[in-house]
C-alpha cells in the first residue's frame, strides 16, 4: 500500500478493528489519533473508563489497551502495512500508551523507546511475523466473549501448544490448569465472587456497567443478552453481570463439570508488562476463535491483591499473573456494542 492510498477510510477501518478488543466490563477505555504527516497512530488511555474499585491500579485497563493494540497490528498486517510499535514512549506522559508508525515496506522498524524490547517490534522479525498477524485477521470479527456452558470436551494438545505458542509471541505465559492447581484457582474464584457481592461498591461499579436493552440502547458496557445463563450449580467461573437483579427469561442450566482454564503471566508487572499481557491476550484469543475454541474470562480473583498473588503456579512460583481463561466448545457469544467510531478516533493532517 503506498503512502497516498493511506486514507481517512483505512485508517478508520484499521481502528474499528482494533476496538473490537475486549475491555473490562466491555468499558473501552481507549482513545486513537492519527498524524498523516508522521504516519502514526497513537492509543492513549482514557482514564475516565478506569475501574476506581475494581482496577484502582490501571493494570486492567492497560490489558483492555494492549488488546486492541494487537488487533490494530493484525489489521495493519491485513493492509499491508507494518506497525512499528513503541509502547510508553513518552515517561512524562503515562497516558500516552504506544505509538505505532505504519510503514510500506518490509524494512520498517519501531524507535527505541524508554520500554521497547524485541516483543515490542513485530517487525523486527520479518515477513514471516507479519504473516502470522495477517493470518489472524478473520478472527477479530468473530471473536467475542461466550458466558454460556461449554461441553465436556477437551482442547486437543496440538490446540494447546498453538496458544501457549501465540502466548510466548508476545512476550507472555501461557499455562493449562490442571489437578490442585485447578481446584485452588476454582475456590479463589468463587471466593473473589463472595467477596464481590459483599462490596457495596464493587457491586454498584458492575452494576453501573450493566446495560439493559430494553430501556437502553448499549455502546459499551455488557448488554443483557450478554449476560448468559445462570448455573444450576452455582459454580460457573464467569462473572454474573446480572448480579441480584432477576432477567426475565434467563435460563438456569448446567455448566462444565470441569472448567478448563488458562492462567496468563508476565514475568514483569509494570504498565509496560500489562500492555504486552493485553496482546498476548488477544494474540491467544484470535488464535483460539481460528480453531474453533470459545473464549470467556474469570478475573475476579485478579482484582483482590491478596487473591492475585495465590493464583501463581505453586510449584515454580514465578511470573505474574495477568489473566484467567476459560476456554471450550459450546456458542460463541454475541456481540457486544462499541463506540462509534467518531467518539475514539481523531484524524489530523
Amino acid at each position: 500500500m503506498s503512502a497516498q492510498a493511506l486514507t481517512d477510510a483505512v485508517v478508520t477501518e484499521l481502528v474499528a478493528d482494533a476496538t473490537a478488543a475486549p475491555s473490562m466490563h466491555n468499558a473501552q477505555p481507549w482513545l486513537f489519533r492519527y498524524g498523516h504527516r508522521s504516519r502514526t497512530l497513537t492509543l492513549r488511555a482514557d482514564f475516565e473508563r478506569r475501574m476506581p474499585e475494581a482496577d484502582p491500579t490501571g493494570r486492567a485497563l492497560h490489558v483492555g489497551c494492549g488488546a486492541a493494540l494487537l488487533n490494530l497490528r493484525v489489521s495493519a498486517a491485513h493492509h499491508g502495512l507494518e506497525a512499528a510499535t513503541t509502547l510508553l514512549p513518552d515517561p512524562s506522559d503515562p497516558v500516552l500508551l504506544a505509538s505505532v508508525r505504519l510503514d510500506d515496506g518490509p524494512d520498517a522498524r519501531p524507535d527505541n523507546g524508554p520500554d521497547a524490547r524485541p516483543d515490542d517490534r513485530p517487525g523486527a522479525s520479518g515477513g514471516r511475523a507479519e504473516e502470522a498477524l495477517r493470518a489472524l485477521h478473520p478472527a477479530i470479527a468473530n471473536r467475542h466473549t461466550s458466558r454460556y456452558p461449554f461441553d465436556e470436551q477437551a482442547i486437543p494438545d496440538d490446540v494447546r501448544a498453538r496458544l501457549v505458542r501465540a502466548a510466548r509471541a508476545e512476550g507472555a505465559d501461557l499455562v493449562f490448569l490442571a489437578g490442585p492447581h485447578l481446584e485452588t484457582v476454582l475456590g479463589l474464584i468463587r471466593d473473589a465472587e463472595g467477596y464481590d457481592r459483599g462490596d457495596p461498591a464493587r457491586e454498584a461499579e458492575q452494576e453501573h456497567w450493566a446495560r439493559y436493552t430494553k430501556t437502553d440502547a448499549p455502546v459499551d458496557g455488557i448488554p443483557d443478552y450478554a449476560f448468559g445463563p445462570r448455573d444450576a450449580a452455582e459454580r460457573a467461573t464467569n462473572r454474573d453481570f446480572a448480579g441480584s437483579i432477576p432477567v426475565p427469561g434467563r435460563a438456569h442450566v448446567p455448566f462444565e463439570h470441569q472448567p478448563q482454564l488458562a492462567l496468563l503471566s508476565t514475568g514483569g508487572d509494570r504498565p509496560a508488562d500489562w500492555l504486552r499481557a493485553g496482546q498476548a491476550l488477544e494474540r491467544v484469543l484470535l488464535t483460539a476463535t481460528l480453531d474453533a475454541v470459545s473464549t470467556s474470562f474469570a478475573t475476579q480473583p485478579l482484582e483482590w491483591p491478596d487473591l492475585r498473588w495465590v493464583l501463581r503456579d505453586p510449584v515454580h512460583g514465578t511470573g505474574h499473573p495477568q489473566m484467567i481463561i476459560r476456554l471450550g466448545y459450546g456458542p460463541t457469544g454475541p456481540r457486544t456494542p462499541r463506540r462509534p467510531l467518531d467518539r475514539v478516533l481523531t484524524i489530523e493532517p
